[in-house]
């Protein structure tokens, strides 16, 4: 009986490491040291404080998942739809629309050299402008410099008049038809803000840091319009909001919304988002109230952001933001290990949903789906029946405005367009 051949066994390749040093904010102060390693499939990070932020009187945790501790701290993902990095750096990745970029100019370059390997987390990581890279987390490379930030006096960030240029760039990539030129410019300049549609960071015309948004080839409604719209009317509800406007762009509306996690000075705010205040895995349910409990503990006015945290709800409900994920709830570091409750974004209303929400109001009730429900839990949020019913006045009295608003000079859907959105704001509530 023949043996079979011995199976020369392959050598085990050495895990890619890519190390990374972060620092805070404008001043470029030091807080630790960043590890990624692919090893085969498995990619994970490692992060570890440096002593001198360890000692300094402003510490606080830069991402709630890493402690106070000396040595390095280990973040692999719980499920392979979760990130490797601990959760404040990946509040820092691109959107989806940010990776599709990176991803097609990636795969253009490998046609042309062969050698280039796939893309890895950490790729993604670094690929953000560090001028625009959300809250005040910064990376240096191996060598000391800052990825992806240009010589000092130049600039990676669009200004304000090449509008057009990147709303045609966007274009040709949402048609697949995009230049290498179109990928290099609109490359890194994406946010974590956002989803799968078109934007970029953009220097307002007054020098402000901002986010245009750009409408889809696909929209069958003005839909950035319609976000400006319900930012607009969330102001009137009493709502703390990012500010917006619409500007015309080859005769296309453009949302303009202003980053607030910026000073006026271009000083850099920390951020995390709520799934990262709530150390939540991707694909989790979650409900308004466990994200209430964690925010007693690490909100510095906590019964004031609970509160208002209520009336978006009730706002929501009223127009049909239904696209409530935890990633559209943010907090800005406010002191003293300490954080408040971002201005409102991302508010969409979505005429061709049920109004239902996709974020549960309390693991006991589910989805919230009336005022009713919202009523009910008031008191979670420190609000007495009185006071609950006061705002739901407000909010529905700020709402029923919505086709003024809508047909203002400052949103400017046509009469014939406001049936396209009347679904949001009429339905029995």
């Amino acid at each position: 009986m023949a043996t079979k051949p011995a199976v020369k066994p392959t050598a085990r390749q050495t895990p890619a490491r890519t190390q990374m040093n972060v620092f805070l904010g404008k001043a470029d102060k030091p807080v630790g040291r960043l590890i990624f390693v692919k090893d085969g499939q498995r990619e994970y990070s490692q992060f570890a404080y440096s002593d001198d932020w360890l000692a300094d009187a402003q510490f606080f945790d830069v991402s709630p998942d890493l402690n106070r501790q000396s040595g390095y701290q280990l973040r692999k993902p719980p499920t392979p739809n979760d990130t490797c990095f601990f959760l404040a750096l990946a509040d820092t990745e691109p959107d989806a629309w940010g990776r599709r970029v990176i991803a097609r100019a990636h795969a253009k370059a490998r046609a042309k050299e062969a050698s280039l390997g796939q893309l890895t987390e950490a790729d993604y990581l670094a690929c953000v402008d560090d001028f625009s890279r959300v809250g005040a987390l910064r990376l240096r490379d191996e060598n000391g410099h800052f990825v992806r930030r240009v010589a000092d006096g130049a600039r990676s960030t669009p200004a304000f008049l090449e509008l057009e240029k990147i709303l045609l760039a966007s274009r040709a990539v949402e048609a697949s038809v995009e230049t290498a030129e179109d990928l290099a410019y609109l490359q890194g300049k994406g946010t974590s803000l956002g989803g799968m549609r078109p934007k970029c960071t953009i220097l307002d015309s007054d020098g402000a840091l901002s986010l245009g948004k750009f409408p889809s080839v696909n929209d069958e409604r003005s839909v950035t319009r319609g976000e400006v719209l319900a930012l607009r009317l969330a102001q009137l509800a009493g709502i703390d909001t990012a500010q917006a406007r619409v500007v015309m762009v080859q005769d296309q509306a453009v949302a303009l919304i202003r980053r607030f996690d910026r000073t006026p000075e271009q000083n850099r705010i920390p951020y995390i988002s709520g799934a990262t205040l709530l150390q939540a895995n991707r694909n989790d349910e979650h409900a308004y109230t466990e994200i209430i409990d964690v925010m007693r503990s690490k909100c510095e006015n906590f019964a004031e952001d609970a509160r208002q945290l209520w009336r978006r709800l009730v706002f929501n409900h009223l127009i049909t933001n239904v696209d409530d994920h935890l990633q559209n709830i943010g907090f800005l570091y406010s002191g003293n290990n300490q954080w408040r409750l971002a201005p409102a974004f991302d508010l969409n209303p979505f005429p061709d949903k049920d109004r239902e929400s996709k974020t549960w109001l309390s693991e006991d009730s589910g989805p919230i789906t009336s005022t009713q429900q919202l009523l009910v839990q008031a008191a979670r949020f420190e609000l007495s029946q009185p006071q609950a019913q006061s705002i739901l006045k407000e909010v529905a009295e700020a709402v029923s405005q919505w086709k003024d608003v809508a047909t203002s000079a400052e949103v400017g859907l046509q009469s014939q367009e406001l049936n396209d959105f009347r679904p949001a704001f009429e339905r029995h509530i």
